[in-house]
């Protein structure tokens, strides 16, 4: 029989806040943090707008010493980490921390601490190199220094499925818990892509927004005027944990995760499946796996990043998969809000999906002026609206194909 799971802590770094408290107060403001780019001079791409965290400081979360051994993306793992366990009011040391682990997602690890070291180089030659650059770049070193700073010698996974990735890293680290193989594990994502390089990468192949002179209205999820999508960065880590567990030792529980699903359009390294089939199966499974039926869904947070043919797909992909309750079930994209973190996006909205159960609150479709229509769906307007959620799905897709969906449902404790 398999073990129940709960969330029981919230770690989050994202444009619009900081933890779990203030993650979820940028949700209930509504406001966009896309801005025009200032970490570089953005003028020689088509795209010039993006969701940067503009107060992050190390030195909050860690010693001076580790700040400077980490890249952006691996600190933002380590301070996601701290606030889950904060939040969840959980004592490392009173606990066996050979069951407790870590899983974390990154699309592009430190690549941007990559070109700025390749920058040196080319500058000054191996002498002005870091040598930290080799331990650094890899996109398992967030999740491994993770470990290190807070003793964690349970299961370390790290994968690097494009957009998925964090949310296949929580699917992987409840499956993890369920065949009790931990107890508890930290699991999410974490992102840093904004360095010059990278981001023009992603404005050479068109998959960004070029609405620069309107930045906040640029990120619009299912929207007939979208355009694409706007990069972020930041983080956000879950802690997961047996409910057993948490019941004895009195933890708040956001919500029970119980199913997840993940498939492959084995299609095309950038386009989605146009039928959205294998999105589609992806999130069948997923439901199997909680044994939810599709009626049953009352929310869905879509990976939506508001690019014209993934929105579309994933709009035919939920109405495949929920059947007639795909029309009817309420759905909102919250890019619009801080752009798309890459790797971090599916934990960042497994975050706010969790949240939404435990306060009652559909989170809005921010800048949905025109539902697009080629997004058939019930669409939460920019406001959003309270609701009682007994069970929610959350949606992430990346490239190469990859599709996965999470579910998750209310705490119930059995007598």
């Amino acid at each position: 029989m398999k073990r129940r799971v709960v969330i029981t802590g919230i770690g989050a770094m994202t444009p619009i806040g900081t933890g779990a408290g203030g993650l979820w107060s940028g949700v209930r403001r509504g406001h966009s943090a896309v801005r025009r780019l200032t970490r570089f001079d953005p003028a020689p791409f088509r795209s010039q707008v993006s969701a940067e965290i503009n107060d992050f400081d190390p030195l909050t979360w860690m010693n001076h010493r580790s700040a400077h051994r980490l890249d952006r993306f691996a600190q933002f793992g380590v301070a996601t980490a701290r606030q889950a366990l904060d939040d969840a009011k959980l004592h490392i040391e009173a606990c066996r921390s050979g069951r407790i682990g870590v899983s974390l997602g990154s699309a592009l690890g430190g690549i941007a601490y990559g070109e700025q070291q390749h920058e040196e180089f080319v500058s000054g030659g191996m002498r002005r190199v870091s040598p930290n650059v080799a331990i650094a770049v890899y996109g398992g070193a967030s999740g491994a220094n993770i470990a290190i700073e807070l003793g964690l010698r349970g299961a370390n996974l790290s994968n690097a499925s494009s957009c998925a990735s964090g949310a296949i890293a929580i699917g992987e680290a409840l499956r993890l818990i369920q065949r009790d193989e931990a107890d508890i594990m930290l699991a999410g994502g974490a992102e840093a892509p904004l360095a010059p390089l990278t981001f023009g990468s992603f404005a050479l192949i068109k998959a960004m927004s070029t609405r620069n002179d309107e930045p906040e209205s640029a990120s619009r999820p299912f929207d007939e005027d979208r355009d694409g999508f706007v990069m972020g960065e930041g983080a956000a880590l879950l802690v997961l944990e047996e409910q057993d567990s948490a019941i004895e030792r009195g933890a708040r529980m956001y919500c029970e995760l119980v199913g997840y699903g993940h498939t492959n359009d084995a299609y095309h390294m950038t386009a989605p499946r146009p039928d959205g089939s294998e999105a589609a199966r992806a999130i069948q499974l997923a439901l199997t796996d909680g044994a939810v039926s599709a009626g049953d869904v009352d929310y869905i947070n879509a990976h939506a990043t508001g690019t014209p043919l993934g929105d579309a797909a994933e709009s035919r992909a939920i109405r495949c998969a929920l059947g007639p309750s795909g029309r009817a079930v309420p759905v909102s994209g919250t890019k619009g809000l801080y752009g798309h973190a890459l790797g971090a996006s599916g934990a960042i909205e497994a975050a706010i999906t969790a949240m939404a159960i435990d306060r009652g609150f559909l989170p809005g479709t921010t800048n949905l002026s025109r539902q697009a229509r080629d997004c058939r769906l019930n669409l939460v307007p920019a406001c959003g609206r309270e609701a009682f959620v007994e069970r929610a799905l959350s949606t992430s897709f990346g490239f190469g194909g990859s599709n996965s969906a999470l579910v998750f449902q209310s705490v119930r404790i059995s007598a």
